[in-house]
């Protein structure tokens, strides 16, 4: 079977993708704008407070993830719940789905507003930690060590933002797992009280390894993460004659 007849047949290949890059880019948008936004209220200075200084560039990282999540989680449960379905069609399966609307017309349906939040404290959890080593640990070591002739290379930013964005992701994949289960069940009755109980109920059954599932791809998705980084940091160079440093000297 060809590409043109999967898609054609299934329309499984990009199922849920427009509804992905939908969520994106206000997403990224929204992360650097609070992130350097929080960085600024924290406001601690490297040369004084080192330790405070790498914990304020931790949490506003974190801050920043959480409050954007508040904003995009619909759409990630959107984009959660059409790809799931896609895979389910592909192996004989009936849709449940039509597309990015009839998601939120029928969970709206059947559990309200609450059913677009399934899953939403396990996430929030997970960005804090994912956000806060990403921005965080990116932030500490590139304005720590690329220093001298490693200052604005993009060759050594990209390495630090690649390295970050692993780190950050394998840190926070068990609590994406559990939070994607959890968007599963939204329609259905209530299968877990909390996100520590689901965890629990994943383990015991699958074990942790099943937590893991799926992060090998992670590891490649963050040449993307990395790039966001060391772009960002590149057009601020080009558009104000420097990087962004609230709170660094």
């Amino acid at each position: 079977m060809t590409v043109h007849d999967l898609h054609s047949q299934t329309g499984t290949v990009w199922r849920g993708n427009g509804t992905n890059v939908l969520r994106y880019f206000p997403t990224q948008a929204l992360n650097f704008a609070f992130k350097d936004t929080f960085k600024q209220m924290f406001g601690f200075k490297k040369s004084e407070q080192f330790g405070l200084w790498v914990l304020g560039n931790i949490a506003s990282g974190a801050a920043a993830g959480a409050s954007s999540s508040v904003f995009v989680y619909s759409l990630d449960y959107a984009r959660t719940r059409l790809s799931a379905d896609g895979k389910s069609s592909a192996k004989g399966g009936q849709r449940q789905f039509s597309g990015l609307i009839d998601v939120y017309r029928q969970t709206l349906r059947a559990d309200g507003v609450v059913g677009l939040y399934r899953g939403f404290v396990p996430s929030v959890v997970g960005i804090c930690v994912y956000r806060g080593l990403y921005f965080g640990g990116y932030d500490t070591i590139r304005d720590t060590l690329l220093v001298g002739n490693l200052r604005g290379n993009f060759a050594a930013s990209f390495a630090v933002g690649w390295m970050c964005t692993t780190g950050a992701a394998l840190a926070a994949y068990p609590l994406d797992t559990i939070r994607r289960r959890m968007m599963m069940t939204s329609g259905e009755k209530v299968q877990y009280r909390s996100f520590i109980e689901a965890g629990r109920h994943i383990v015991a059954k699958e074990g942790v390894r099943s937590l893991f599932a799926g992060a090998g791809a992670n590891v490649l998705r963050g040449v993307a993460g990395a790039g966001v980084l060391s772009l960002y940091d590149k057009f601020q160079e080009l558009a104000w004659g420097k990087v962004y440093q609230a709170g660094s000297g």
